[in-house]
C-alpha cells in the first residue's frame, strides 16, 4: 500500500478531533460502510462528531477520500460544504440521496461516481487495503461558494487558503481476490 499523504503538499493547519460511533480510527469500515455491489455494502455515511475546531471557524466541510484506488488522483467517496460552525456531528447515514440529515444550508457535491451522495467503500479485487481518509475541514468562511455540481477537486483547492484545521480518521477495506 503505498503512503502518499493528502495533506503532504497542502498548507499546514492546525489538528482538532474527530471520532465516529460507525469506525475507530485505524480500523476497517463495517460492511454498511461499503459500496452497494459488495456484500452487506449499504453505501451508509458514518456518523461523524468533532470537537476543538481552532478559534475563528466560521464552517467546516466533510470529506472521505481514497489515495489508493488505482486512478492516479486517488478517488472522492463523499464531500459535503458549508456545515455551520454551530453544527459539530453528522448522523450515521446523513449521506443519503437526499440529504435531508444534513444542517441547513449544507449540501453535497458529486463524488467520483458523479453522485451527490456518501459512496461506500469498493477496493478492486484483489488490490490489497486502501485508506479512506475521513476529515473535517474547519474553515474561516461561511460559505465555500462551490457549485452544486462541483467536484470535490475544486473544493480542495477552494479550501486550500481557507482551511484553519483538520481533524482526520482513517478507515480502511480490502476486497479480497
Amino acid at each position: 500500500m503505498p503512503m502518499n499523504g493528502p495533506f503532504a503538499r497542502l498548507p499546514e493547519a492546525a489538528s482538532f478531533t474527530v471520532t465516529s460511533t460507525t469506525v475507530d480510527d485505524g480500523a476497517a469500515w463495517p460492511p454498511a460502510q461499503h459500496a452497494s455491489g459488495l456484500p452487506g455494502g449499504k453505501d451508509i455515511s458514518p456518523q461523524l462528531s468533532w470537537s476543538g475546531a481552532p478559534e475563528g471557524t466560521k464552517s467546516y466541510a466533510v470529506t472521505v477520500y481514497d489515495p489508493d484506488a488505482p486512478t492516479g488522483s486517488g478517488f472522492w467517496h463523499w464531500a459535503v460544504t458549508d456545515i455551520p460552525a454551530t453544527v459539530t456531528e453528522l448522523p450515521e447515514g446523513a449521506g443519503d440521496d437526499t440529504g435531508s440529515q444534513l444542517p441547513e444550508g449544507a449540501y453535497q457535491l458529486p463524488n467520483d461516481a458523479r453522485t451527490a451522495r456518501y459512496l461506500g467503500a469498493a477496493p478492486p479485487a484483489g488490490h490489497g487495503p486502501h485508506r479512506y481518509f475521513v476529515v473535517v475541514h474547519a474553515l474561516d468562511i461561511a460559505s465555500t461558494d462551490v457549485p452544486a455540481d462541483a467536484t470535490p477537486a475544486v473544493l480542495g483547492f477552494t479550501m486550500a487558503g481557507h482551511t484553519l484545521g483538520r481533524a482526520v480518521l482513517t478507515a480502511t477495506a480490502e476486497t479480497p481476490a
